[in-house]
């Protein structure tokens, strides 16, 4: 290896050659590994060593590593019996792009610092606008994740309240700042506020109805005691998708509260959106042509790698207004005639994200997409029906897209235990290592979660899912019936 400068390219091109490979078989075959891993904390670490080295290594030693401690350590997100939190994968055209954006390393800051990066960038999220139904005239801009993209939403609609200086005199002695959104809304809403200093205070949950989705009539109730106490009510975030249960708000409802009370829509459909594409699914995004600005994470459910997360407004020049402070030494000769995406939002260097979505779009195209969309929302409805006939179990919530909420039966008699019964069932099916599935609270009682949308799922892990969790309930209630 070379005193100075790189590793040798040929040295690289061969073990590229090797990683590839790896790759590939991981893809194919990572089912054989057990989904959640089995390591204790710390583990990883004291596997490796407490220094860095002080001699190069070869390249060539990387992969054995990779093996024997990193592997074992990975909860495999791209297992297609991953079933917990919104089963993301990363398809191969998106991990070529991943490649791409690492090999050019370019900063996508301004215009001038790479103009491909930031064109295919505007293109590819107007082909995606057009994919999901949404209407012409938005601006797109990528984020890292829906956090920030609702941060930067709700920074937004702060510029936006007619005479508060938030962005030079800070909230310090000005208006009583008040957001909603429904109780099932992501906790990201709620830290936005946090971090915008408007404080947990000045967010206030609405009420859900018996599907879990916002009341409209009690936002629009809620917003007038505030009012009437001295609140300044500014913004509501509406959720196409929420992350319990999949509900959807009724966001029709809710842009008439906020264009009768003056507030910015924010809608998060970070998971939800992508339903769209499929157009007989594309009622999650109605009413959401009147919002101020909308989220959708195309690395939820889009078949991305993550970190990729889409902001639209409809109002991009109060987003900038927001965020644009451009020192000196960024100014260019093109500011007056071509975007600078930095603009946008709180990063100033930004990925070539851009490159994986294209990929992805161009290697299934727009009907191939809402092909693998609508097989997912198909195995959702049929380990439904697998639940609602076992008389083991019962549902939870409704099922619009492809995640199934339920719950086991605990034994007669123990019926007061049934929040820790059901926390053990998913314990042991977990713990199997052929199947990952999370929880939440619903109505205050624990609900498991089955979420499909790997790539690489089939109807047989599904199966497989269904066949664990019934033989973990037939031995713990054999366990917890009286000898």
């Amino acid at each position: 290896m070379p005193a100075t400068g790189d590793v040798d390219l040929e040295a690289f091109r061969a073990e590229a050659h090797r990683f590839v490979d790896w790759i590939t078989r991981y893809l194919a075959e990572n089912e054989r590994l057990p989904v959640l891993s089995r390591l204790r904390p710390g583990e990883v670490r004291a596997a490796l060593p407490r220094v860095p080295p002080t001699q190069p290594e070869p390249l060539s030693s990387f992969l054995a590593d990779v093996e024997r401690v990193i592997v074992p350590g990975i909860t495999h997100w791209n297992h297609p019996s991953f079933f917990a939190y919104f089963s993301i994968s990363a398809s191969a055209p998106g991990i070529l792009g991943e490649m791409l954006s690492s090999a050019f390393n370019v900063n996508a800051m301004l215009w001038k610092t790479s103009p491909a990066a930031t064109e295919l960038e505007l293109l590819v999220l107007d082909w995606l606008r057009q994919m999901i139904g949404l209407p012409g005239g938005l601006l797109g801009v990528i984020q890292d994740t829906a956090s920030s993209s609702t941060l930067v939403a709700l920074a937004a609609a702060r510029e936006a309240v007619p005479g508060l200086e938030a962005r030079r005199r800070g909230l310090v002695g000005q208006a009583r700042l008040r957001m909603y959104a429904s109780e099932h809304a992501h906790s990201s809403v709620e830290k936005a506020g946090i971090v915008l200093g408007i404080g947990q205070d000045g967010f206030r949950a609405i009420p859900a109805d018996d599907v879990f989705r916002m009341d409209a009539a009690a936002l629009a109730r809620a917003i007038a005691e505030d009012r009437a106490a001295g609140f300044t009510p500014f913004a509501v975030t509406a959720t196409a998708g929420t992350t319990s249960t999949t509900s959807v708000d009724p966001i029709p409802a809710i842009a008439d509260v906020c264009e009768r009370e003056g507030l910015w829509l924010h809608v998060d459909a970070a998971y939800g959106g992508a339903a769209a594409v499929a157009p007989e699914l594309r009622f999650v995004l109605d009413g959401a042509d009147r919002a101020d600005s909308i989220v959708v994470n195309p690395h939820k459910w889009l078949f991305v790698p993550v970190d990729l997360s889409v902001l639209y407004t409809r109002r991009p020049d109060v987003v900038k207004r927001a965020f644009s402070l451009v020192p000196e030494y960024l100014r260019t000769a093109e500011d007056e005639t071509a975007p600078n995406l930095m603009d946008y939002g709180v990063s100033l260097g930004r990925r070539f994200r851009a490159l994986k979505l294209w990929m992805v779009i161009r290697a299934f195209g727009t009907e191939g997409i809402a092909a693998r969309i609508r097989e997912h929302v198909r195995l959702a409805q049929l380990f439904r029906a697998w639940i609602e006939a076992d008389p083991r179990f019962e549902l939870t919530a409704p099922s619009p897209l492809s995640v199934v909420c339920f719950r086991a039966l605990p034994p007669r008699g123990k019926e007061a235990e049934a929040d820790r019964f059901n926390e053990k069932i998913m314990e042991a099916v977990n713990a199997t290592g052929g199947a990952y599935l999370s929880h939440t609270k619903l109505r205050g009682r624990i609900s498991l979660r089955l979420a499909i949308g790997n790539i690489r799922t089939e109807e047989r892990h599904v199966r497989h899912a269904f066949e664990l969790l019934g033989d973990v309930v037939g031995r713990l209630s054999d366990e917890g019936r009286p000898a």
